[in-house]
């Protein structure tokens, strides 16, 4: 075989695989470029999906019925988004009484109590009255009574959420749902005014 004949092979030969190279890179870049809207949907997808399983265990934490019971071991942070604060009704058996902060978001720590009262009843009051509240004293309990710790007037368990005015404990709403004692986080508010000490002398 002649020179030329070899240079001529050797030529074509490197044509062929120029060309078989060049048809598989191109055969590579037509495979990537169908392959990147696959994985530009399955990023948005998988973005979406995060996205809305954020947005669920948000509103979930939210709607939580949240109990800012400090005595109970419960979380101190009172979080005001929340519509209703919870307390398990078991808590209050043994029929001592039970006292409680919540967290203003204006800075004002508002607390009451909650006891079982000697007929069976589950009461709620806030830790104060219209008269003795700049004392910021608040009650104790002795047997089956709150007593005021500032003027010291006795109030039986019966009448609390009963009675109200002068000295009695300012009945704070609750209901009884199930296994939990509810009271609405708009009716904690209400006592503000029991608890505000800036302007006091």
């Amino acid at each position: 075989m002649t020179n030329q004949k070899k240079k001529s092979i050797k030529e074509m030969s490197t044509h062929k695989k120029a060309a078989v190279l060049g048809a598989e890179k191109l055969g590579d870049q037509k495979k990537k470029k169908g392959f990147l809207p696959y994985v530009a949907i399955s990023i948005c997808a998988l973005l979406a999906i995060g996205a809305g399983l954020f947005l669920f265990q948000g509103n979930g934490q939210t709607s939580q019925n949240l109990s800012t019971a400090r005595n109970a071991g419960q979380d101190a942070q009172a979080v005001s988004q929340t519509r209703v604060v919870t307390h398990p009704v078991n808590l209050f058996a043994d029929g001592k009484a039970k006292h409680f902060e919540f967290q203003a978001d204006n800075g004002i720590t508002i607390k009451y109590f909650v006891l079982k009262s000697s007929d069976g009843v589950v009461r709620a009051a806030f830790d104060a009255c219209d008269v003795c509240w700049p004392s910021g004293k608040g009650y104790y309990q002795e047997q089956d009574k709150m007593v005021c710790r500032n003027c010291g007037k006795r109030f039986a368990s019966v009448k609390i959420n009963v009675e109200k005015g002068g000295c009695n404990p300012a009945p704070l709403e609750r209901r009884v749902e199930g296994d939990n004692l509810v009271i609405q986080v708009a009716d904690i508010l209400k006592g503000q005014t029991y608890f505000d000490f800036g302007g006091r002398g």
